[in-house]
């Protein structure tokens, strides 16, 4: 069984430009423009990003695997209901799911 363990945290945001402002502002974080709607924070102690959304919802945790097809198949076996089955992303691989007490969350991988 793989350790998955917390790599990333994505922050919805309605309102990008003045969440990322905020946080600049309030936290000390920099970041990284990835297109008109997301922004990768730098410097906040664990990788994260936030993301153009059109309405608010929780922020995603986000769990680093080595190998995804292995995660995928343990998390689905514990009991999760997954919602986005494996994809490619910039940077790499991920399926997103919700635990059995509906927390949505995301795994992801190096490219295959």
């Amino acid at each position: 069984m793989e350790n998955l363990k917390i790599d990333y945290v994505e922050f919805p945001a309605i309102k990008l430009e003045e969440t990322q402002e905020f946080f600049g502002k309030a936290f000390g974080w920099s970041f990284i423009d990835y297109g008109p709607d997301y922004r990768d924070i730098q410097n906040a102690g664990t990788g994260g990003g936030i993301e153009r959304a059109d309405v608010m919802r929780a922020p995603l945790i986000v769990l680093r695997a080595v190998d995804l097809d292995a995660a995928y198949a343990q998390v689905k076996a514990a009991g999760a209901t997954i919602t986005h089955e494996i994809f490619d992303f910039p940077g790499g691989r991920r399926f997103e799911f919700i635990e059995p007490s509906g927390t949505a969350m995301a795994v992801w991988s190096d490219p295959a």
